[in-house]
C-alpha cells in the first residue's frame, strides 16, 4: 500500500514511468496534509489560557480534522486501485461482438467508479477547508503560517481532485452521470477556493503582505 511507503519511497514510486499512483493519489495526500495542519492548529490553541473562550470549539474541529485526515490517508490508494480497474477493463479481450459490449460496459462502470475517487477527496477538502478557517481566525495566532498552508493544501488538493474528475468524464458516455458530477464538482471547487481566499486574505493582513 502507498501509505505504508517512506516518504522518498513513494516519491520515488510516483516519479516512475508507472502510470500510477498519480495526480489523483498527490490530490488525497495533499487534502491529508492540510487536514493535518488544521489538527496542528487546533492542538496548539487547546490549553492555552488566552485561547479558552474557543477551547471547545477547538476541541470539536481537532477531532473532526483528524477524522478528516484519516478519511483522505485512504483516499490515496483508493484513487490508484480504482484506475489500476478501468487499466484492467481496456485490457479485456474485443475479439467478438459480445466481448466488445462487456469491455465497453466494464470500462464504463470502472470509470465511473474512478470519478467517484477524487470527487470525495474534492468533498473531503471542502469540509476541512471550512475547519481551517476558523483556526486560521480564531486559532492560536503563532501557529497563523501552519493554519495558512493548510488552506493551501487543501486548496490544491481540491483543484487536482477536480482536473481528476474532469479527464475521467472526458471517457464516459453516461450523459447523466456526467452532467451531475460535473455541477456537482464545480460548485465543491467555488466554495472551496472562496474559503481559500478568505483565508489568504486573513494572513496576509496578519503578516502585512
Amino acid at each position: 500500500m502507498l501509505i505504508e511507503k517512506k516518504v522518498t519511497g513513494f516519491l520515488d514510486e510516483l516519479a516512475s514511468s508507472a502510470p500510477a499512483p498519480g495526480g489523483g493519489s498527490v490530490a488525497a495526500l495533499a487534502g491529508a496534509l492540510g487536514a493535518a495542519l488544521t489538527a496542528m492548529v487546533a492542538h496548539l490553541t487547546i490549553g492555552k489560557k488566552k485561547y479558552a473562550e474557543v477551547e471547545p470549539i477547538m476541541q470539536d474541529i481537532r477531532a473532526k480534522a483528524e477524522a478528516l485526515r484519516h478519511d483522505a490517508t485512504a483516499l490515496i490508494d483508493k484513487d490508484t486501485i480504482a484506475f489500476n480497474a478501468v487499466m484492467t477493463a481496456f485490457a479485456m479481450p474485443k475479439e467478438s461482438d459480445e466481448q466488445k459490449q462487456k469491455r465497453a460496459s466494464a470500462i464504463e462502470s470502472a470509470t465511473q467508479d474512478a470519478t467517484r475517487i477524487p470527487l470525495d477527496v474534492m468533498k473531503l477538502c471542502a469540509t476541512a477547508i471550512s475547519l481551517t478557517h476558523t483556526v486560521v481566525t480564531r486559532g492560536n495566532t503563532n501557529a497563523l503560517s501552519d493554519g495558512g498552508v493548510g488552506g493551501l493544501m487543501l486548496q490544491a488538493a481540491c483543484r487536482g481532485a477536480y482536473y481528476n474528475v474532469m479527464i475521467n468524464l472526458g471517457g464516459l458516455k453516461d450523459a447523466h452521470f456526467i452532467a451531475a458530477i460535473k455541477s456537482e464538482a464545480e460548485a465543491v471547487m467555488k466554495t472551496v477556493d472562496d474559503t481559500a481566499h478568505k483565508i489568504s486574505q486573513h494572513v496576509g493582513m496578519q503578516f502585512g503582505v
